[in-house]
């Protein structure tokens, strides 16, 4: 079984840089699985209902959130009735919406499990305990787990990745929008990677307008961010090949395309 799960999409211009290569990297690797970490897709805060499903059109199976998830108010009017979307599990119990969701693929039934981190983020119930319980309950239904793993500290992404080795799939981390390159096979079978990187504007600030955010660290004044929606584009993601008698991983790939490393088939 193979999955494409993309990195945190920025803005519009993420969103149109996912629709323009999605068909020429569904070609190239057949994923039977496509997942989007989709929690800054709406102006770089939250998600809409119209960004949801034009996401599922364009033939996305899921999409995984994080700390912005409450960013766009609109997600209120819809998360419960959003089946293919993932919001961070490990958030106060009566929240809106679910931290997993199951997906279908002929006999497989996958588990796409979204988790946020503790360290230098806001607060929230600790990641590892709900690890423990999640995993427990979701593997009595499937070998087949996705962990989006939604931290700033690669020390708190690594030691998640090493927690659940041979409990899960994949642990993969996001939302620090930088690619890193330590994608590999941990002992026990489950493929990790620090963080899959960004979807959205390759000259920007991990998505930001790069100007705005140059003026506040030259002058220590207040800015408002915001998205930069034209001009180059840079895409990130990772393929990772599950074993369908173990539910363990035999390859996770890195894929990064810009202008400096363009597709190539």
């Amino acid at each position: 079984m193979r999955i494409l799960f993309i990195g945190d999409v920025v803005g519009s211009l993420g969103r149109e840089t996912l629709y323009e290569n999605l068909p020429k990297l569904k070609e190239k690797y057949a994923p039977q699985i496509i997942i989007v970490n989709g929690e800054n897709s709406a102006s770089g805060k939250g998600i809409t209902e119209k960004i949801y499903r034009e996401f599922l059109k364009n033939g996305v199976h899921a999409i995984t959130m994080g700390n912005h998830v409450w960013d766009n108010r609109e997600i209120f009017d819809f998360i419960d009735d959003a089946k293919y979307l993932v919001r961070p599990e490990n958030l106060p119990q009566g929240t809106p919406g679910k931290g997993v969701q199951f997906l279908k693929y002929n006999q497989f039934e996958i588990a796409v499990v979204n988790l946020i981190g503790k360290t230098f983020m806001n607060p929230c119930e600790d990641p590892f305990q709900h690890a423990d319980r999640i995993i427990k309950e979701v593997s009595k239904r499937t070998s087949y787990i996705i962990v989006d793993f939604h931290a700033e500290a690669t020390s708190e992404k690594q030691a998640m990745g090493w927690y659940l080795d041979g409990k899960v799939s994949a642990v993969l981390g996001t939302h620090t929008h930088i690619q890193t390159a330590d994608n590999r096979i941990l002992p026990k079978g489950t493929a990790m990677i620090t963080d899959v990187g960004m979807t959205g504007p390759y000259d920007s600030v991990i998505g930001m307008d790069k100007d705005i955010i140059l003026k506040r660290f030259t002058t220590y004044l207040p800015q408002k961010f915001e998205v930069t929606t034209i001009g180059r584009a840079v895409l990130s993601g990772v393929i990772i090949d599950i074993n369908e008698k173990t539910g363990l991983a035999n390859k996770i790939e890195r894929i990064l395309i810009n202008d400096d490393q363009p597709f190539v088939f």
